[in-house]
């Protein structure tokens, strides 16, 4: 139904989800927004041509590793931490860690992303001071890094404020 409705994408929360939409015969581009930790959710997520989210230098490097040692490059997003503090890079590393990946040759960066702690509190301060750092990040990225898929809004983001948009949404609760 969201595909027949206009989206391009999909994101799903576990690795799970994400295989099931590929037997399912979906063949659109699946991004995993939860943790993969395992040597065998990184190649699954590889056979399976899902997007992970990588959060560390430790994520990163073990799937470029998987990747060459298959012969693949595979899309990442890239989740930084502005306030949630549940998953994602800590946003004093996130411009180092951005330039090893883009080192890396069996990694493609599509996304870099955050979520959103308080976007249902429209009256919230915690969120336009996560914008705010957002917006300072992406303002950092050099030319050759515009391309990326940015995303910030949540369900509540995306219904609250269209300024949360960037190139994407994350509608998840609102989907129910």
């Amino acid at each position: 139904a969201a595909l027949r409705g206009g989206a391009r994408s999909l994101g799903v929360a576990t690795l799970q989800e994400g295989i099931e939409l590929r037997q399912a015969g979906l063949t659109c581009p699946i991004l995993l927004l939860g943790n993969l930790n395992k040597i065998q959710e990184f190649e699954a997520c590889i056979q399976w041509e899902l997007m992970p989210t990588l959060s560390s230098l430790r994520e990163a490097l073990l799937c470029e590793q998987i990747a060459k040692k298959c012969g693949l490059k595979i899309s990442i997003h890239l989740k930084i931490d502005t306030g949630m503090t549940r998953l994602g890079c800590d946003l004093n590393e996130a411009l180092a860690l951005i330039q090893t990946i883009c080192g890396f040759e069996n990694i493609i960066l599509q996304g870099v992303y955050s979520h959103l702690a308080t976007a249902d509190d429209h009256l919230s301060n915690v969120t336009k001071e996560q914008q705010q750092k957002f917006e300072n990040l992406i303002k950092k990225l050099d030319q050759r890094k515009n391309n990326l898929c940015y995303h910030l809004a949540n369900s509540a983001g995306t219904l609250i404020d269209h300024n949360l948009h960037y190139n994407m949404v994350r509608v998840g609760l609102a989907l129910y």
